[in-house]
């Protein structure tokens, strides 16, 4: 598996378009940073306010530039409008696998089905071009909703890593949970083809 985070990978269906992330993507994206500011609740790097969020996307980009991460910005082509961010990160060549997260949209594109349609072109690059042998997804324990989201999408929970990393208030307990090539190419990447709506 090589992922080559310095190339321009655009993924993009009927429903979205996911486009690397640039600096000059701050800015659009930044309302949801002031006026929606607990989307960032349970996430390990707060983006929550102008000054957090311009660190957040910082880190974002130099990760990208270490070779480790490569985000992207979500654009809503039903609404037209840009609704948030994710990114593969944690890429492992060597091991064939890449995590799939940092993943946050406004509130209005939240429970619209967008998530999946962006899930879907993600992992359809990660097991089809990148050839990984593993996606892997993690979350806070407590965050209901992503968790909810990540099994709606097909994703097998594989436990919890009790108080492993630390957290913006004290230490944060994650689930892992993930979807293997074969899993996706048995039955997985059907059967979220069909809740694609």
């Amino acid at each position: 598996m090589t992922f080559d985070t310095t190339q321009h990978i655009t993924l993009e269906n009927d429903r979205v378009l996911l486009r690397p992330f640039e600096e000059k993507d701050i800015e659009l994206l930044l309302p949801f940073a002031i006026y929606e500011p607990d989307l960032w609740t349970y996430s390990l790097i707060s983006g929550s306010g102008e000054t957090n969020f311009r660190k957040y996307a910082e880190i974002a980009l130099t990760k990208k530039e270490e070779g480790d991460s490569y985000p992207f910005i979500v654009f809503d082509k039903k609404t037209q409008r840009y609704a948030g961010s994710t990114r593969f990160y944690d890429i492992q060549p060597f091991h064939k696998t890449v995590q799939l997260g940092y993943t946050w949209y406004g509130k209005d594109f939240q429970g619209t089905g967008l998530n999946k349609h962006c899930k879907y072109l993600m992992l359809q690059f990660a097991f089809e071009t990148l050839d990984a042998e593993r996606v892997e997804f993690r979350a806070d324990a407590n965050n209901a909703r992503s968790i909810a989201a990540m099994k709606s999408i097909g994703c097998t929970v594989e436990g919890i890593l009790r108080s492993n990393c630390t957290a913006p208030e004290g230490r944060r307990s994650s689930i892992v949970l993930s979807i293997l090539k074969d899993e996706w190419f048995l039955d997985k990447k059907q059967e979220l083809q069909n809740k694609l709506t």
